[in-house]
């Protein structure tokens, strides 16, 4: 395995030029880039081939925990296979022409995480997983778009990368995959390892092996309306809205016992307004919402040990989150993986050093002087939310 770049103990600020970004600040970016043009920058990261070898990733797509897939193009058709997959698969594919997909990658190596982490001028809100491809020369996943904003890092070999600003996204019927009907390839650049290619969403793009090829994506979280309404929905059944019962007192006589009446319905409409959508509920939601893990994530748990050799461990080692782990926060409310944790005023500081760089040093554990700090700590060590920083 591959070392990515180390995990950075500080932020970028607003102002700062960075390389990834070709120079650009994260505020010039922002302002100038996100969401609205492609961007390509050469050698975003010089001298990277990638942190993972293909062998290394076909031998992830084996395993039943990763979310992978394959995508055959043969005689103009496609085919779609989900994983996991047998090693034998592998041998009887074609020369050319495929594509594996191997999902959240952050999820099972440190590295991805590491890699992943270089986009924390981002919110980690909206940052959503790392991606890795490899394909033979020919393959892709045909032309399609994102309805998100994605980072398209080159690894090992050479694509070549087509965009189209067309209006026109219709789809193929009948394919497993989102291909589109018609592309016009209105600009072309061939990445090499290190180039990284910036592109908005709904924005039309192709992408070729040139010869045997791995593409790191990072994508971010844009879930939909109806995602968000029917989530918050689902937040709100949980709240306490207290154990009083619908009652009419004042109920007369009706001749039509079929109809709702406009009494009843005046009383449920008043009860119902006690639903107030704030700006605090909403960023309890979404909080609760982002942090939570993917119904197909499985948080590993580890080897129990006692609060006393945990704390000898951490101010020895550090502290990070696990790699399947999100904290989150809005004003002094944290949330890690969907779950509201009860945190001391006096803690505020250190578990939003936590949240932001996710780690914690063993020079900041060792500051730590109350018992209960450290009992909530060790707690979510063994809920398999922390580990040591080793």
């Amino acid at each position: 395995m591959k070392s990515a770049n180390p995990i950075p103990h500080s932020l970028p600020t607003a102002d700062q030029p960075l390389a990834l970004l070709g120079g650009l600040t994260p505020e010039q970016f922002l302002r100038d880039y996100w969401h609205k043009k492609p961007l390509l920058i050469r050698q975003a990261i010089p001298d990277f081939s990638g942190i993972l070898s293909p062998d290394e990733l076909a031998g992830l797509s084996c395993e039943e925990d990763v979310q992978s897939r394959l995508v055959i193009q043969q005689g103009g058709q496609w085919r779609l296979e989900h994983g996991p997959f047998a090693e034998s698969r592998f041998a009887k594919l074609p020369e050319r022409d495929w594509t594996l997909l191997v999902q959240s990658l952050n999820h099972h190596l440190p590295e991805a995480q590491q890699l992943m982490q270089q986009f924390s001028f981002l919110p980690y809100a909206r940052l959503d997983d790392l991606m890795v491809s490899y394909a033979p020369d020919g393959g892709g996943v045909g032309p399609h778009f994102d309805s998100y904003d994605v980072f398209l890092l080159q690894g090992m070999g050479q694509r070549r990368w087509r965009i189209s600003e067309q209006k026109d996204l219709s789809l193929v019927e009948g394919v497993p995959l989102k291909i589109l009907q018609h592309f016009e390839t209105q600009e072309e650049w061939v990445l090499q390892a290190g180039d990284m290619l910036y592109l908005p969403p709904h924005l039309a793009h192709w992408g070729i092996a040139v010869g045997d090829c791995m593409t790191y994506s990072i994508g971010f979280r844009a879930p939909s309306h109806q995602e968000l309404i029917h989530a918050m929905l689902s937040f709100l059944q949980d709240q306490e809205w207290g154990d009083e019962r619908y009652s009419d007192p004042d109920l007369i006589m009706s001749n039509q016992p079929a109809l709702i009446s406009n009494d009843m319905i005046g009383k449920v409409n008043s009860i119902l307004q006690k639903i107030k959508i704030t700006p605090e509920l909403v960023g309890s939601f979404l909080a609760s919402y982002l942090s939570e893990p993917k119904p197909h994530v499985v948080i590993d748990m580890p080897r129990k040990i006692s609060l006393q050799q945990f704390q000898q461990r951490a101010k020895q080692q550090g502290l990070r989150l696990t790699l399947k782990s999100q904290l989150l926060y809005v004003g002094d409310a944290f949330y890690l993986n969907g779950e509201q944790m009860a945190v001391e005023s006096d803690n505020i500081p250190m578990m939003r050093d936590l949240a932001n760089l996710q780690m914690l040093t063993n020079f900041q554990l060792c500051e730590i002087d109350t018992e209960l700090i450290w009992e909530m700590l060790h707690n979510i060590y063994l809920q398999g939310c922390i580990c040591f920083g080793d």
